[in-house]
């Protein structure tokens, strides 16, 4: 018998991570938009990563489209709300895809008292292809970084480019961890 898309993403990465990550059903707000099979693996601090990972699993299941993504957040501490936030994201990605490069307004803070509002889909650069590249049938499904960030970092991205932000983020070596980090702009 076959595995299901959510199997073997799930599969994938725990293979990746090297632990079993816990899943996550959020049912609060628009997850009727969200495949059924739709749920978050949160991963506790581990040998490839000293923090916290949150992955989408099935925002692209059963998608024909060009833009078949899953998302990756990192966090320092376990927060539910980023399980809400991938969530959130996944339902606007069934019906206004997402893609690599595109941002997002959160509408709040990523974690609490953060001034990064808005995201940034993002090439895995911490994890590389490894985790990045998931096939399954005859489609190859992106595994992107979703990176918090300010509304002034995203309005540079939108005067600038992603590739002046992404230079930007070297440059001043982000601290993605830091919820209370200072806006690079």
């Amino acid at each position: 018998m076959q595995k299901n898309y959510s199997t073997k993403l799930t599969d994938h990465y725990n293979s990746y991570f090297g632990i079993s990550g816990k899943k996550i059903k959020w049912e609060i707000g628009p997850t009727w938009k969200t495949h059924p099979e739709f749920f978050i693996l949160e991963f506790d601090p581990n040998k490839i990563h000293n923090m916290w990972t949150y992955c989408t699993v099935g925002m692209s299941a059963d998608l024909i489209d060009d833009n078949l993504i899953e998302l990756v957040i990192y966090s320092p501490r376990q927060d539910n709300s980023l399980a809400e936030l991938l969530t959130v994201h996944a339902s606007h990605h069934r019906l206004t895809p997402f893609n690599i490069h595109h941002t997002s307004n959160i509408g709040r803070p990523w974690l609490e008292n953060s001034v990064c509002d808005h995201a940034f889909i993002s090439l895995p650069y911490l994890d590389g292809e490894n985790l990045e590249i998931f096939q399954f049938d005859e489609k190859v499904i992106h595994c992107y970084w979703l990176i918090p960030i300010t509304e002034k970092e995203r309005d540079y991205k939108i005067e600038y480019g992603c590739e002046a932000l992404e230079e930007l983020f070297e440059k001043k070596e982000l601290d993605y961890l830091n919820p209370l980090r200072t806006c690079l702009v």
